[in-house]
């Protein structure tokens, strides 16, 4: 590992990691262009940095493995934890590797492909499209390494779980944010159910509803990533004080024959939906994902 160049005033000043680029936080926006970070710049740097913990150590596993490193982020935004990754790891352990952007604002991606461009991080690419989307193009590779998404909106987290999937990604590693979606199903069905069902009183009140869909949203996710055949870890990212969307969701790829776990847990999660009413998500959930054919 080539060694790491001393630690400037500016980066003892903020905690950066070591051979965090200077001039790609600035480009950032996360220090000014004196060097300095306000709190919201601190408070996002550190989910990043929290986030690039867990994420190091899967990409060296990778890079054990043998091929080229690949990785794409979901809902990407200015691209902050893509561009830190690359600065952090992929330049100097992964020359060879590539970083996909996946971001549905063309001005976001237009940025991102300029600050790319004029950094010399020539192994990141950038693509305007959904989450939903970038699971049928021919743009993106046919296997992935991993798969990230730091706060895609209320389904982005889903499409880009399916993404995974179909991709046949070793790992995923997701911070979801605002699930409203099953809040509004579990709302407008609650009435019949809250005649014949006591568990319906966990969401009778709209502020239940809210949290309450919102945990299930995140439970279903971690029972159809092991019902797909992956091992599911979830923890805190950072500090509550840092962030409130701070579930993450770490899925490991098992290979070999389907184990009885994945069994349970497609059972269960057939199950929990069965009982708060939503059964008609079961093909969602459950159904085969289609592989992703290799570009001609």
């Amino acid at each position: 590992m080539p060694a790491r160049s001393p630690a400037t005033p500016i980066a003892e000043a903020h905690g950066l990691r070591p051979g965090q680029s200077i001039e790609l936080l600035k480009a950032l926006h996360i220090l000014t262009r004196d060097g300095q970070m306000n709190q919201d710049s601190r408070r996002k740097l550190k989910q990043v940095y929290h986030l690039f913990q867990f994420i190091e150590p899967l990409l060296a596993e990778c890079l054990e493995r043998g091929g080229e490193l690949s990785l794409v982020d979901h809902g990407a935004g200015k691209s902050y934890l893509g561009f830190i990754l690359y600065d952090l790891f992929f330049k100097a352990r992964a020359p060879q590797g590539r970083i996909w952007g996946v971001e549905t604002r063309p001005e976001l991606v237009t940025a991102a492909q300029a600050l790319a461009a004029r950094l010399g991080f020539g192994g990141m690419a950038f693509l305007n499209l959904s989450a939903a989307q970038a699971a049928h193009t021919q743009n993106l590779p046919a296997r992935v390494d991993v798969v990230t998404a730091l706060h895609a909106c209320d389904t982005a987290t889903d499409d880009a779980i399916a993404f995974g999937l179909a991709r046949q990604a070793r790992y995923m590693v997701l911070v979801p944010c605002c699930q409203a979606e099953l809040a509004t199903l579990l709302r407008a069905r609650r009435g019949p159910l809250l005649a014949r069902a006591p568990l319906a009183e966990l969401w009778r009140h709209p502020l239940h509803t809210r949290e309450f869909g919102s945990q299930l949203t995140n439970v279903l996710r971690g029972l159809q990533l092991e019902a797909h055949g992956y091992q599911v870890t979830v923890t805190e990212l950072v500090g509550w004080e840092h962030s409130m969307k701070n579930e993450l969701i770490l899925a490991r790829r098992q290979f070999g024959s389907p184990s009885a776990t994945a069994g349970r847990a497609a059972q269960r999660l057939a199950e929990l939906l069965d009982a708060v009413g939503l059964s008609d998500l079961r093909e969602r959930y459950l159904a085969p994902v289609p592989v992703a054919a290799a570009p001609a």
